[in-house]
């Protein structure tokens, strides 16, 4: 059913991005509109009858879910309308649009859209389709870990991103029912973990308030099917923070040529930072999606640069006097570290009268190597200031 809309997902190996581990990539990102939640839209639709087919959906979403409603409801010979948070990158206000979907804007977070979507739906007699705690939805999604059983049956361990829960809750049903030895790890960003919180606490929770670049998975309160799924068949939920995730997206760039979106990369964030025991394991870290805002792209590939030391900034007390530049620079360069940036400014009271403040930005390999120019500069005299 589902094979004439979407594309089966390349599994990929990854190996320089987890060395510990033998990792591989399900690259969901690559998925019709870039990203799982085509498959539960579409499935849940495909099952509703023809007088409900008639009136149509609604649905609610923070982009991604919004897209594959709008794909799935085209197929179908549907009309659809998408609540979307007013906060929700235009690229993917913009697709949802391109698609055939109504979209309408609502202040706030993914649950004030949802509250919109609730009313509209009861005025309009429209089917809701819930992003992720419907079972049918949860069904679709379930198909991502049938695929990847039967691309890679040796798998060990499954990383799989958490939002509200309908990926997860599918993928992990999926495959403790034809293997419960494989564990199934869940990540949630930091700043969103509702789920995390809903397990440790053994009750839904629902957040006061939410802050990640993940989008994908900013969601206050999980279903209770999903809770139940999640308690039932995932073996842990962790947490990522934003630098970490960001520092995963630069990864899949530079060391995979994929972009992903905050929410996809968190599970590879998970494993990069061994927040989940895969060392010597066959691992599957699924990237969810790939709608990242390009806006927004350089200030996460310049946090994932500071994360993984690539990039640092150097604070150098110094006298002011002919030749000070020229002597860190070189130690600088002898290294193989790359200034950037530098602003020079006079010491500021309390300080040495003939003092000054040297602050460079300089790209480096790593954090290894930031260290060895530090003590290179120490070495010589000069006096950092952190």
């Amino acid at each position: 059913m589902l094979r004439s809309v979407i594309r089966k997902t390349d599994l990929i190996q990854a190996p320089k991005l987890c060395p510990d581990c033998d990792l591989y990539l399900k690259t969901e990102n690559l998925q019709v509109t870039g990203s799982f939640k085509v498959r539960g839209a579409y499935y849940m639709m495909s099952q509703l009858t023809p007088e409900e087919k008639a009136c149509g959906v609604i649905a609610c979403s923070a982009g991604n879910h919004a897209q594959g409603v709008a794909l799935a409801a085209a197929k179908n010979g549907m009309k659809a309308l998408i609540c979307l948070p007013d906060g929700a990158p235009i690229s993917k206000v913009e697709a949802t649009k391109s698609y055939g979907a109504e979209v309408c804007m609502v202040k706030g977070i993914y649950d004030d859209a949802y509250k919109k979507a609730v009313e509209l739906q009861k005025e309009q007699n429209s089917t809701f389709v819930h992003p992720f705690d419907n079972e049918n939805v949860i069904a679709g999604q379930g198909t991502i870990g049938l695929e990847i059983l039967d691309q890679m049956s040796d798998v060990d361990a499954v990383i799989v991103p958490v939002g509200g829960g309908g990926l997860i809750s599918g993928v992990a049903f999926a495959i403790k029912q034809l293997n419960p030895k494989i564990q199934v790890y869940g990540v949630q960003a930091s700043g969103a973990a509702s789920m995390f919180q809903s397990i440790h606490n053994d009750q839904i929770t629902c957040l006061d308030s939410i802050s990640t670049i993940a989008d994908g998975i900013a969601v206050k309160e999980p279903g209770p099917h999903t809770f139940a799924y999640v308690k039932q068949y995932v073996d842990d939920i962790v947490t990522v923070t934003d630098d970490e995730i960001s520092a995963a997206i630069l990864a899949l760039i530079e060391k995979q040529k994929l972009i992903a979106e905050g929410a996809g990369a968190a599970s590879v964030a998970a494993a990069m930072f061994h927040k989940v025991p895969v060392e010597g394991k066959k691992v599957v870290c699924l990237v969810s999606g790939g709608n990242i805002d390009v806006t927004i792209l350089s200030r996460v590939i310049k946090r994932g640069l500071l994360m993984s030391g690539r990039s640092c900034m150097l604070n150098i007390e110094l006298l002011d006097k002919p030749g000070q530049l020229k002597d860190v620079s070189r130690i600088i360069a002898d290294l193989g570290g790359n200034v950037v940036s530098i602003h020079h400014e006079r010491a500021s009271e309390g300080s040495d009268i003939n003092g000054c403040f040297l602050r460079i930005t300089m790209e480096a390999r790593d954090f290894a190597h930031i260290q060895q120019i530090r003590d290179a500069l120490m070495a010589e005299g000069f006096h950092l200031v952190d």
